[in-house]
């Protein structure tokens, strides 16, 4: 598969059995379906894709992005086991990024487990550099603290 073969779509409702599936695929403490809810419907500065097989409709992977004032946070990415190393996780990140850009966003920050090696080198590809931990950030792990500066 070729990343030309995934298209990008705002994440709905409908979708967050998929995306839950991927969720606990893809990390230790996934975020609840309340969560994504929220996000989806109650948080003005929440933008949500799916990166979806454009022939089959499936859902391989999503991400999240909070635009506040010249700002951004990436909230979450993640691609199904299944398809990761196919570029598809560069792929929603390069959205992301170009939304912001064109929203005006300076800056946008993300945090990264510590030990997730394999995420961190996507992030560093994109430009972003650490500029800061937090502490226990997911109870076991701190977090690095990656910004990049448009």
């Amino acid at each position: 598969m070729t990343v030309q073969a995934v298209e990008v779509v705002p994440m709905t409702l409908r979708d967050l059995d998929e995306v839950i599936a991927i969720e606990r695929l893809s990390f230790d403490m996934p975020w609840s379906v309340d969560s994504f809810r929220t996000e989806l419907c109650l948080n003005r500065f929440a933008h949500y894709v799916l990166g979806r097989l454009a022939e089959e409709h499936r859902v391989v992977g999503y991400a999240g992005l909070w635009l506040v004032g010249d700002e951004g946070h990436i909230t979450t990415l993640a691609v199904h086991p299944a398809h990761r190393r196919q570029g598809i996780g560069s792929f929603l990140l390069e959205y992301l990024l170009e939304k912001a850009a064109a929203k005006g966003v300076r800056k946008v920050f993300l945090e990264v487990r510590d030990t997730n090696w394999i995420a961190r080198c996507l992030y560093e590809k994109f430009d972003f550099y650490n500029c800061g931990r937090k502490r226990k950030y997911y109870f076991d792990e701190d977090a690095v603290l990656m910004v990049k500066a448009f």
